[in-house]
């Protein structure tokens, strides 16, 4: 069980962010604000994969000008995100913005960050202070060290604190894994806000997503982190999926289905991966009040163990499936058949909760 960092709670728009709340999971929009369709459609479909919290750009005032109706069709909280302008940031909080995100790299005039921070004091709406290696201020910092990126955190920090606001959440993102790690192990001992993890810029689906996991997941390991956002270059439905599942392996989310499947050798006995890739398409639509795990095994080595010890598996080979559910083989179907019967007891058990009791039949 990982010991959580002890942080305090920040509340955006319902959502708990620190404190004892659960790790809260956020993306990004990829459209124009301004297009309201496609940005709550966008919004619907991040919040449909896990979403609790969606970030959305405000570049231009027209864009300021859509968060109210953008915000009464969302499910969930949003956070404007903030560059170069505090007039955009004025703009949002009036607009009714759940959270904003403000970037000590280029909004550097203090008395502009201080008029922010009041009008947001006011209508108690946290600000996440988003230091960035790429944006560093180096003509006062110098590199991007992580001494750096969270001397230029807390700089910003201690101005919201001289105006008595506290509603603060603060993220240190990098590129390079360690210096984002280090930046955050160093943030987490000088100060008790929650803390939003990310790594910048982290590239394409496959090695994006491995940069992610590493960064996020060695600091989730350790305890670090209240909420956390991966960042990807594809649709960011898909940086809603690496995240939740990066964090149902850690046991810091509940629900979901995980699949188990072999590797694969010249023991396999069945198409292994089109049959588990079949199963994952055809459970993507359930919905579990707790965690429940799928195996898909294709030998007669592992396949029964592995398949015995999850909620529901098969062990396919020499034509047909074993099923199994909760330790116990239920029957033995054709290998035709075999993805079905699968799904049918996964739906059969995510239906009736805790109290499922595998039968045969």
């Amino acid at each position: 069980m990982i010991q959580r960092r002890k942080s305090r709670m920040v509340n955006v728009g319902g959502v708990g962010i620190g404190g004892d709340a659960p790790v809260a999971l956020q993306s990004m929009c990829t459209t124009k604000t301004h297009d309201i369709d496609a940005t709550v459609r966008q919004i619907n479909e991040l919040a449909e994969a896990g979403a609790d919290i969606v970030r959305i750009a405000i570049p231009h005032h027209r864009d300021a000008e859509a968060i109210p109706e953008i915000r009464r069709q969302s499910p969930v909280p949003l956070v404007a995100d903030i560059h170069f302008s505090h007039i955009l940031a004025l703009k949002a909080i009036e607009a009714g913005i759940d959270k904003l995100r403000l970037n000590p790299g280029n909004i550097r005039d203090p008395q502009k960050i201080r008029e922010v921070v009041r009008a947001a004091k006011e209508r108690m709406i946290p600000i996440r202070v988003g230091a960035n290696a790429g944006s560093l201020d180096t003509e006062r910092y110098g590199p991007p060290t992580p001494q750096a990126i969270v001397q230029s955190a807390l700089d910003e920090v201690r101005i919201l604190e001289e105006e008595g606001f506290h509603d603060i959440v603060i993220s240190l993102k990098s590129f390079e894994v360690p210096t984002t790690i280090a930046a955050y192990r160093m943030m987490a001992e000088l100060t008790d806000y929650p803390l939003h993890l990310g790594i910048t810029e982290a590239g394409l689906p496959f090695e994006g997503t491995i940069r992610s996991c590493v960064g996020i997941g060695a600091l989730l390991a350790m305890g670090i982190g209240d909420t956390i956002r991966v960042s990807l270059t594809a649709d960011p439905v898909e940086e809603v999926r690496v995240g939740k599942q990066l964090l149902e392996c850690l046991d810091l989310r509940e629900g979901g289905i995980t699949i188990v499947a072999c590797p694969s050798c010249g023991r396999c006995d069945i198409d292994l991966h089109g049959t588990a890739e079949a199963v994952k398409e055809r459970l993507q639509h359930i919905k579990t009040s707790r965690p429940l795990r799928v195996a898909v095994m294709g030998c007669v080595v592992n396949g029964p163990g592995e398949a015995r010890m999850a909620d529901v598996g098969l062990a396919g080979g020499g034509g047909v499936g074993l099923i199994f559910a909760r330790g116990e083989q239920l029957g033995k179907v054709p290998e035709s058949e075999m993805v079905d019967e699968l799904v049918r007891h996964v739906e059969r058990i995510a239906a009736a909760g805790d109290g499922e009791e595998p039968r045969k039949e």
